[in-house]
């Protein structure tokens, strides 16, 4: 196939997808499912044939067009963009939030997904085994469909939400975050081990005993060891790179950030470890700490992750032929129907048990259970593994069907539950901002908004007498942004840039705190009357 007609048709999927995310806000749907239908729709006999029929395409290239996407090329561009991802994800979390949910996201992010897939996979077993199926699969079998869609999407949710300006209270969102973030590495370690054992029934015709079930405790403390501490010396030898290196093109700085996840992943299933969650690790602390360019290498982040989650969606539903998808559906929705009732909210209930979280609380984190594009990534690896084997794409199928139906029913009715619950809260926006400042090394300068307390309102910039060596760059009120003086009168709710030296800007932070002592004119009055 010419060139021209690859970038043609990838460029024409990508801007399809781009657009379906605006679509997915209007008609309260995540965008990966819209992403999904666009790959899907790609490999649909009509769309295809419209496409190779064309006179600018031979016979040759449109017999390669028609050609199915090879589960190998599938699997080895979703680790690629799984590893972006969830590197993304981890840059962008704040550990200061997370620090207050670590515990109870941790133990939904391994135990809850553990017993989500055995819970799941128990019943599967029991489907299959006493319904008249094709498809007989074994309990190590059934023990890896369950594996392969114990992870959850939050961030689906999140995006349903954010498009109907809605958050969620308290601690919700840090801890639904932190679960969707790491859950990933564990699901994929249980997919790994469990075809391990299922190969293992294939090729040599053992069943496994109990003893080949109990190891996978000692498998995933290695795995999950070695990929933390990994995670964490790979994250901190590219913050000290990023800090000594100095390059002379600033555009190297992104190209490094790029290096840096491929290094983390690959040298981490070199030593044995989880890949997934060391890029995870190295994602949070890379994050959390200060080194040049981070703000631009974020953002360059985010993008790459978005893209990859288009390339990644794209590429699944083209490998779905929907026919086949729609055959697997009373698998589908009886296991679907299964995680969501039972799977999923017992997993919750039981590691949520000594939480300080209320029965509200849990009962929604037991619905925000989403499945996203990872459960249709790791149903590739038995594709690779035992493409021959006797019911391996009926499992890719189940799989996509069950993303499929929980990303619908549970995707739409989750705004509507956070409201019976009283668990929604109003969305803070965040403005565009016209300035924007970057680390690069030459500057001792730091800078941070701070919102205006409640005490200082009413008072002229003047009179806040701020700490030496902090300067007020701008102010921003709803979503308009004013240049500051020193006659400017500051209201509740201002948000204020300071810029200056980090001792200064800290002060300012503290300055700012509440409960903090606050030094306007009016407050020293009173504290000297």
């Amino acid at each position: 196939m010419e060139l021209y007609v690859i970038l043609a048709v990838l460029g024409a999927l990508m801007l399809m997808s781009l657009l379906s995310s605006k679509l997915s806000s209007l008609i309260n749907m995540p965008c990966l499912l819209l992403f999904l239908a666009v790959g899907m729709l790609w490999g649909s006999d009509t769309v295809t044939s419209f496409i190779t029929d064309t006179p600018l395409i031979s016979d040759a290239q449109s017999a390669r067009m028609t050609e199915e996407v090879s589960p190998v090329l599938a699997n080895y561009i979703g680790s690629i963009a799984l590893a972006f991802i969830l590197f993304s994800g981890g840059f962008d979390t704040d550990w200061k939030s997370v620090k207050k949910v670590f515990r109870t996201g941790l133990l939904l992010s391994t135990a809850g997904v553990l017993l989500s897939a055995v819970f799941t996979g128990f019943a599967a077993w029991g489907l299959f085994h006493y319904t008249a199926t094709d498809l007989k699969f074994t309990l190590s079998g059934c023990l890896l469909l369950g594996s392969i869609i114990s992870s959850t999407d939050a961030a689906a949710v999140f995006s349903i939400l954010r498009s109907k300006s809605v958050s969620l209270k308290g601690n919700l969102q840090p801890l639904l975050e932190f679960e969707s973030g790491s859950n990933d590495p564990m699901a994929a370690f249980l997919t790994l081990f469990f075809l391990s054992l299922v190969t293992m029934e294939t090729s040599k015709g053992q069943s496994p005993v109990m003893l080949d079930y109990l190891l996978v405790v000692p498998a995933f403390f290695r795995d999950m060891t070695i990929g933390v501490l990994m995670g964490v010396g790979i994250g901190a030898l590219f913050v000290w790179i990023y800090n000594k290196i100095d390059f002379d093109y600033n555009g190297l700085y992104y190209v490094l950030a790029v290096v840096a996840v491929l290094l983390t992943y690959s040298v981490t299933c070199l030593c044995y470890g989880n890949g997934f969650m060391a890029v995870y690790v190295a994602g949070i602390y890379m994050g959390n700490s200060k080194f040049v360019f981070h703000n631009g290498v974020g953002r360059f982040y985010d993008g790459l992750a978005w893209m990859m989650q288009v390339i990644l969606f794209t590429m699944l539903g083209r490998l779905a032929a929907p026919e086949a998808v729609w055959d697997a559906k009373w698998y589908g929705l009886a296991i679907a129907g299964f995680l969501m009732v039972f799977g999923r909210p017992l997993a919750v209930f039981l590691c949520m048990w000594r939480s300080p979280f209320s029965i509200r609380e849990r009962i929604l984190v037991s619905w925000v259970g989403l499945r996203g594009g990872a459960p249709i990534m790791l149903a590739t690896f038995p594709l690779l593994a035992m493409p021959d084997a006797p019911g391996t794409k009926g499992l890719f199928y189940i799989v996509f069907f069950i993303v499929i139906t929980s990303v619908l029913l549970q995707g739409m009715t989750v705004m509507p539950l956070a409201k019976l619950l009283k668990l929604d809260a109003p969305l803070k926006k965040k403005v565009r901002m016209p300035l924007s400042f970057e680390e690069t090394g030459d500057s001792s300068s730091d800078s941070r908004e701070l919102e205006l307390p409640s005490c200082r309102n009413g008072q002229t910039l003047a009179e806040m007498k701020l700490p030496e060596g902090a300067l007020v760059l701008m102010i921003r009120r709803d979503e308009k942004f004013i240049v500051p003086r020193g006659d400017t009168v500051l209201y509740e709710g201002d948000i204020l840039t300071i810029m200056g030296s980090p001792p200064a800007v800290k002060n300012c932070e503290e300055f700012f705190a509440s409960g903090a002592v606050c030094r306007c004119t009016e407050c020293e009055k009173a504290e000297k009357a």
